[in-house]
């Protein structure tokens, strides 16, 4: 005999097919599969990037000049480069004030 949690299941199951039709659920799956699809790779890729440890230093002091990659921003010199470039001015301002200045100057880009 079925009991609560089974009932539970088939009912939620129908409720489903009842609102958005059977021809729906295909889609719906096949856009959960995608999405899940999606996050494995991201995480198969963030986990690679993780573990890769950097690319071993020359140990004879004869090789030939590397060049250095660009240095990394940190946020807030993003955050300061990004304000600039909107013509936002800078000075005195905190982090979460430069953030909200670039937010509605980009929407305001946007509608335009």
């Amino acid at each position: 005999m079925l009991e609560g949690w089974e009932w539970i299941i088939i009912g939620v199951v129908a409720i489903v097919v009842i609102m958005w039709g059977p021809a729906k659920i295909p889609q719906f799956a096949r856009a959960l599969g995608q999405a899940k699809g999606e996050f494995n790779k991201a995480s198969k890729e963030f986990n690679n990037a993780a573990t890769t440890d950097a690319p071993a230093q020359p140990a004879a002091s004869t090789a030939a000049p590397v060049a250095t990659a660009p240095a990394i921003k940190t946020k807030d010199e993003m955050l300061l480069e990004t304000a600039q470039k909107l013509g936002i001015p800078t000075e005195g301002k905190t982090r979460e004030q430069l953030s909200e200045e670039i937010s509605v100057k980009v929407k305001i880009l946007g509608a335009e």
